[in-house]
């Protein structure tokens, strides 16, 4: 009979399980169930009798830790243990998840930020920091994470030694996932070796791209008792990086109607006949060129340019550990981490967005199959170039505690509590915009989708031809906070027979609020009233001759694009505001900041609930199982709050859900492992969704309507797995899943003017199209309900072994392979293309995957290690994979394919001194991102460069 990981394991107890090794360094800390708990990392049983000639040394032996979490526990469950996280080359939590099965993540700034786990996006994975739930924030290349999904790139990987995903529900395990429960572990005094422990990792960070050097430090102080009845430990992480991200960008196509097209005037007097009206006004009519340009899809902002992203990570951990008897052990745990980043963007581009009325069209092509606009030419086109800045701190913290006790031969309890915080905080974002509105004779071409020809016309290193248009300032601030308190206990009821009962609270608040500072210069009663006076007038506002903004003259700088990605004949130069000279002459920071109406909001959730769980384990007509299931209860409470058409308002309700699960292991030999799961599960909605208000585009003219009442993702799970342990510290398995999602909150989208919405205008932005003209055209509005639900089912393939079975120093190689096969069906509501020049997006429904599911996912390791020498490389792909719905008749957005190669060198000097060379993304892969899942148009096509780091490791 198999061994359960820990003393609270979901297998149940053996008191045959192998010891802690306290007296080594290299420990493996996991949580294979509800709380973060000591893993006996000594020899599993798939590794008690490896080769006495082959080196089992710190990242062969952390694989088998890692193999023993997963075996000796009824749920399915992978793990990474100390070593195999420490030695990777990985820049944070999100990309050391991504060597498990089934796990996929998303990168923001080169760098992994959240994960996906068989098929289901990061708002369906709950994550707990030392048995405790939480959420911890930070921005990507848009704005705040304002949702439930927990930004991993927030934490150096160092500060953990151990990751722990359950893939299957227990009625033990925090309820909310749908994907998968994901316990982040930190510090394991007592598991440590006696005495005194220092470990120091010294690094460089090179970025082939922005040539730019920076460091990476981090280091351990830990000490335990020659009693082993108490330990406290400390660690410290600490990485400064300054990385490019270079490339291009339409922010999405559109339809729209222009001035003229080839020559041919598109707005008249009248609609019969009369005079051809330039710019602005007049009645569209109709011909054959005029409704080809309006109906083809064209890039809306065509553009390079250069984003900087200038990153510190900073984090703490410490833990204090007492275990005066064998029964008892208390432990207080700590976290604190600080990401600050700044991000500086520089565009060159053409405005078309809302702006094609006054814009003149000629020698265009049309893809006939994707109804694509492959190339134009534009006169009086609206040439810009964009400075921004944005300046971000996301402040991090927990403090939680736990206290173990044993009570006679067969009663436990578990008493786990704690508070975090989560503080991500934005106090400059901000743009200045240049503008030559009359610019004449830009081409786009693509012909070549993901490498575009943009080239201006008009001088675009000329400061005479710009006039500063607008400026734009969002600071914003998101935080959430968490209070939980758990009771857990056990009773050995008989022998082989375990009853498991608990008892949890937690309180979770979130809270929103953002602020505005946008204004256009003139033609609104904007920058021009306020700081400076300008003559001109709205009625021509957009004309070309029209007096738009501030004299550029002396608040510019020059940027030129490095590799991008471009062909030959692209424009590489232009100006761009120079943001502090810009600042100072508009004096923007002066200004009195408005209410951003739609992301000023807040949830609160209070949970109450318990559980009872009955654990079992025996042996029926020569066939040995073990199996845990029951039931978990949760009643949640629910406030949410918004401003609805500027009014505050508070909407609560409450629901209750009953989720039975079970886990079933059958053990036909000691090598083979049959398991079976079946449970219903929960995933809360999404907190944007919540709000009682709704949000404004005004630059996509696009309103979308929150839903306090929606409904819990509700879902049925079904698992089943055969692990086959062929040799030690090998494995071999195969995992079939399915979730049934029986509710699945949807957007219904509706074609309307502003004037329906009920909202006031002070909700629109003041740097937007919107603003001047609400009524410029048709709004598309959005409202969330509970929709039919969905269907998810896949795959998972796994196979890890050492290469022992090869002669010579060839033992001494080793690989990991995986492979996720998923697929999916939901029905959703979307916008698509007019049918008519400057018609309304048609409403329909279409079938697709859930957002943020790869249909596949594949990661592989060739690792090579004896006494001194390591090394690894590993490449991880990840199939395309639909986001999001999309905006302006876009059926649909998302990524195409990424692959990702890193590697890692070792050479240990002597036994306490060890040198490394590691690479990150050495194919220096593009991320592609798309719009139209039909058309597969261009939205972002960019790269990050590779990453070398050099450094030192010692240990004493």
């Amino acid at each position: 009979m198999l061994a359960p990981a820990t003393a609270l394991a979901s297998a149940p107890r053996d008191d045959t399980a192998a010891p802690a090794r306290d007296d080594r360094d290299e420990t493996a800390s996991a949580s294979a169930t509800g709380a973060a708990q000591d893993v006996p990392a000594a020899q599993d049983n798939a590794s008690q009798d490896a080769d006495p000639g082959i080196v089992v040394t710190g990242f062969r032996q952390s694989l088998g830790a890692a193999i023993a979490v997963k075996r000796n526990s009824v749920s399915a469950v992978d793990a990474i243990v100390a070593e195999d996280i420490a030695k990777f080359p990985d820049q944070n939590l999100a990309e050391s998840l991504q060597r498990i099965p089934g796990v996929s993540i998303q990168r923001d700034a080169g760098e992994g930020r959240a994960i996906t786990v068989r098929g289901l996006g990061a708002q369906f994975t709950r994550v707990r920091l030392n048995g405790l739930e939480t959420v911890a924030t930070s921005t990507d290349g848009a704005s705040a994470n304002r949702d439930r999904a927990f930004d991993f790139n927030v934490f150096a990987s160092e500060l953990f030694n151990s990751l722990v995903v359950h893939k299957t529900a227990e009625p033990s395990l925090d309820e909310g996932s749908l994907g998968a429960v994901v316990d982040l572990n930190t510090g394991n005094p007592l598991g440590g070796k006696y005495g005194f422990t220092a470990v120091a990792n010294l690094q460089g960070s090179y970025n082939d791209l922005s040539k730019r050097v920076g460091p990476r430090v981090a280091g351990l102080l830990s000490w335990k008792n020659e009693d082993g009845t108490f330990g406290i430990s400390v660690s410290g992480a600490y990485q400064k990086t300054n990385n490019l991200e270079l490339g291009n960008n339409t922010v999405r196509w559109a339809q729209a109607r222009f001035d003229s097209v080839n020559g041919t005037p598109c707005w008249y007097t009248t609609a019969a006949g009369g005079t051809p009206v330039q710019n602005s006004g007049g009645v569209y009519r109709s011909s054959a060129v005029c409704d080809q340009a309006a109906l083809a899809f064209h890039p809306r902002i065509p553009r390079y340019g250069e984003v900087r992203h200038d990153r510190e990570r900073l984090g703490f951990t410490g833990s204090i550990q007492w275990a005066p008897s064998e029964a008892t052990k208390v432990s207080i745990d700590g976290l604190f981490s600080r990401f600050r980043e700044t991000r500086e963007e520089k565009w060159g581009e053409v405005l078309l967005r809302s702006n094609e009325r006054s814009i003149d069209l000629v020698n265009f092509t049309v893809d006939s199959k994707t109804n694509t606009m492959l190339t134009g030419t534009l006169n009086d086109a609206w040439v810009r170039t964009e400075h921004y800045l944005r300046k971000s701190d996301t402040t991090f913290y927990q403090v939680g505690g736990s206290w173990d006790q044993e009570i006679g031969d067969s009663f436990r309890f578990t008493l786990l509590g704690g508070v975090s915080k989560s503080d991500a905080d934005i106090p400059v974002e901000t743009t200045f915009v240049f503008d030559d509105r009359d610019a004449q004779n830009f081409t786009f071409d693509y012909s070549n989708m993901w490498s575009p020809k943009i080239a201006f016309g008009t001088s675009v290193t000329q400061e005479s031809n710009f006039q500063l248009a607008e400026v734009r300032d969002r600071p914003s601030n998101v935080t959430n906070k968490f209070r939980t308190a758990q009771l857990r206990t056990e009773w050995d009821v008989a022998d082989g027979f375990t009853l498991k009962a608990g008892a949890m609270y937690r309180r979770f608040q979130f809270k929103s609020v953002a602020f505005t500072r946008d204004a256009v210069v003139c033609g609104n009663g904007g920058l021009d009233v306020v700081l400076r006076t300008v003559t001109c007038s709205a009625s021509s506002a957009f004309g070309p001759a029209a007096i738009y903004g501030l004299p550029s003259t002396g608040l510019s700088e020059s940027f030129t694009l490095g590799n991008a990605g471009q062909p030959a004949g692209n424009t590489n130069t232009w100006l761009v505001p120079n943001i502090a000279k810009a600042a100072a002459y508009t004096g923007l920071y002066n200004r009195t900041a408005a209410l951003d109406a739609g992301n000023n909001r807040s949830v609160t959730e209070e949970v109450k609930g318990g559980y009872l769980q009955f654990d079992a384990k025996g042996n029926v007509l020569g066939l040995d199982y073990a199996f845990n299931g029951g039931i978990r209860y949760a009643r949640t409470d629910q406030s949410s709050s918004g401003l609805s058409s500027g009014i505050p308002v508070t909407v609560k309700r409450d629901y209750e859900d009953w989720l039975p699960s079970m886990n079933l292991a059958l053990y036909p030999s000691e090598k083979f492992i049959i398991r079976g799961a079946v449970a219903k599960v929960i995933t809360r909605p999404t907190l944007g969704n919540l709000t009682p208000g709704g949000s404004v585009d005004g630059f996509n003219y696009r309103v979308t309507f929150g839903n306090p009442f929606l409904d819990p993702f509700r879902a049925t799970a079904y698992d089943l797995a055969l692990e086959w342990y062929f040799a030690p510290q090998s494995i071999a398995s195969v995992a079939l899943f399915k979730k049934d999602i029986e509710s699945f909150p949807v957007s219904q989208p509706r074609s309307g003017t502003f004037a329906s919405t009920g909202l006031p205008l002070a909700v629109l932005p003041p740097s937007s199209p919107a603003f001047i003209n609400p009524e410029g055209q048709l709004w598309t509005i959005t409202g969330n309900v509970n929709g039919a639900g969905a269907k998810l089912k896949g795959i998972e393939l796994s196979l890890q072994a050492p290469f022992t079975f090869l002669p010579g120093v060839l033992k001494n190689f080793g690989g990991i392979v995986n492979a996720t096969f998923v697929d999916s069906s939901a029905v959703y509501t979307v916008a698509g293309p007019s049918v008519a020049p400057g018609g309304a997006n048609i409403a329909a429904t279409r079938r697709s995957t859930l957002f943020g599911l790869s249909k596949t996912a594949f990661n592989g390791t060739l690792y090579y290690e004896d006494s001194r020498f390591s090394a690894r490389i590993s490449a991880s792909y990840r199939g395309p994979y639909v986001d999001a719905n999309s905006g302006t008749g876009n059926v649909f957005e998302g990524y195409n394919r990424a692959v990702n190669v890193d590697a890692s060198v070792r050479y240990k000097i002597m036994e306490n001194l060890e040198l490394s060379v590691e690479g990150v993304n050495l194919t220096d892969d593009y991320r592609s991102r798309y719009t139209d899942l039909d058309a597969n148009r261009n939205y972002e096509y960019n790269h990050f460069g590779r990453t070398i780091l050099f450094g030192a490791r010692f240990k004493m």
